[in-house]
């Protein structure tokens, strides 16, 4: 497997209600957001009339999941999906979502993006209590609170009881046989948007899923609140949770979501281009060059570039035909595993004093390798760029940073990165001015990969099974 020394997506989630060929639609926009989960994909399909759950999933890509499939056999006018990738849990097909399950109100599927802060001290209370879980992943864990309820108790009822014992990160997709429900936990950590379609709706955690499907954007399910969507195809909308100070991911705009999104109602693209002229003001260096780190250091170092007027090139050139994994040459190649996904253009570089803007460093092994392509490529001086602050501390949020003795900010000076990673000079935004792109104030976002600041108290059972993962 090509890996490299970037954070891993999230999950992506896909629901899609009372719209014909609801699976497609569920697939296609599971397809839009593949850059959100590569280890596995479902969908769940509800056929109305019949009162028929169906569910196809799988691991790996979305393609290779439902390749030539037939979705007739997810038949019905709604549907949710879910794309993977393992913050809790392990790399298992058990693990795959959505889940499906027969609890005491009816059958019921879920699709859950984000990472629960206190899962194993409800996964020991529930199995105290009888439960079975077939899964480790936390998610599991909601479907049993739902199904302690009796089914005598309204569905909206039974889902604000159970969320009320969970604590974290949770964005949710919810598909009973007469509604379907989109819910974010009251700080909202994770995105999830509303759109409409053919008279019905769709939901998604990022709006590029609907540009796919030709939905339009209605508006963000609000940090703490529970949308239903009825069988007579109305929204109700409500917030069980009191007041509580909103703190969404601000990574999704450094990293995680796809440049073309909305996120949390702001273009990200516009975002990444104002990182990179705050970046510019703050930390500007005589060059020829301004090159980005592609694909995701493309939108920061065209900011960089306009703030400063230096030429914007492309000093590395991706291979877009990298799949997850590859055969390995017998004989050694040093740095393979960079020259597969990357490669310098040696006519563009030779002689030349160049700014490399990336996103992010995590361990710096990978920024150490593509510098070392670029000074054997011929660069005369390279200046690196980092359009976020130092990561200095893990997430818990659903996102799955390495612990804290792994990440280089956290251990190192800023001269002894620069040293490591073999550049002449390197600068990292500070938070001040990611606040700035991202036109807010400061502490209105989850920055606690930066600053160690948690909205939510980590317990030390999830900072051990998040060490574990690592």
């Amino acid at each position: 497997m090509l890996v490299f020394d970037k954070f891993k997506e999230e999950c992506g989630l896909m629901g899609v209600w009372n719209i014909p060929e609801a699976s497609n639609l569920a697939y296609l926009g599971l397809y839009a957001q593949q850059h959100r989960g590569q280890e596995g994909a479902g969908v769940v399909a509800l056929d109305k009339e019949n009162k028929k759950f169906s569910v196809e999933k799988g691991l790996g890509l979305v393609a290779d999941v439902f390749d030539d499939y037939d979705f007739t056999k997810l038949s019905g006018n709604s549907a949710i999906g879910h794309v993977r990738y393992t913050t809790a849990g392990g790399h298992f097909l058990a693990n795959v979502q959505p889940f499906f399950s027969e609890i005491a109100t009816g059958e019921v599927a879920m699709a859950h993006n984000g990472n629960l802060v206190n899962a194993e001290e409800l996964r020991k209370k529930l199995i105290s209590n009888g439960s079975i879980f077939r899964s480790t992943s936390d998610t599991e864990a909601i479907l049993h609170l739902l199904a302690q309820n009796k089914s005598s108790i309204p569905r909206t009822d039974i889902l604000i009881n159970a969320l009320k014992e969970i604590k974290g990160a949770y964005s949710l997709v919810i598909l009973f046989d007469d509604r379907m429900y989109a819910v974010r936990d009251p700080n909202g950590f994770r995105p999830l948007a509303i759109g409409t379609l053919d008279g019905g709706y769709v939901v998604a955690s990022e709006t590029c899923a609907f540009d796919l499907i030709g939905a339009q954007y209605l508006r963000d399910v609000e940090p703490g609140e529970v949308v239903e969507f009825t069988s007579d195809n109305q929204i109700k909308s409500s917030f069980p949770f009191g007041v509580r100070k909103a703190s969404p991911c601000i990574f999704e705009y450094v990293y995680f979501a796809r440049p073309d999104s909305q996120v949390y109602g702001k273009d990200v693209y516009s975002i990444r281009k104002a990182m990179g002229k705050e970046l510019s003001r703050e930390s500007q260096v005589e060059a020829d060059y301004v090159i980005p780190v592609p694909d995701s250091g493309v939108p920061a170092a065209m900011g960089y570039a306009q703030a400063s007027g230096i030429p914007f090139e492309y000093g590395l050139i991706r291979n877009h035909y990298v799949g997850r994994t590859f055969i390995e040459p017998t004989q050694s190649i040093r740095d393979f595993g960079v020259k597969i996904k990357l490669n310098p253009n040696k006519n563009l570089l030779k002689d030349k004093k160049i700014i490399v803007v990336d996103d992010s460093i995590v361990r710096g092994t990978t920024s150490r390798k593509l510098v070392a392509m670029l000074r054997e490529a011929g660069a005369k001086e390279i200046h690196m760029r980092i359009s976020s602050p130092p990561t200095q501390d893990p997430c818990y949020y659903g996102i799955d940073t390495p612990k804290k003795e792994a990440l280089i900010a956290a251990n190192s000076s800023l001269e002894e990165i620069a040293d490591y990673i073999g550049v002449d000079t390197l600068a990292y935004l500070s938070l001040e001015g990611l606040y700035s792109a991202v036109n807010s104030e400061s502490g209105s976002y989850c920055d606690a990969c930066f600053t160690g600041n948690y909205p939510i108290q980590i317990g030390q059972n999830k900072k051990d099974e998040q060490e574990k993962l690592f």
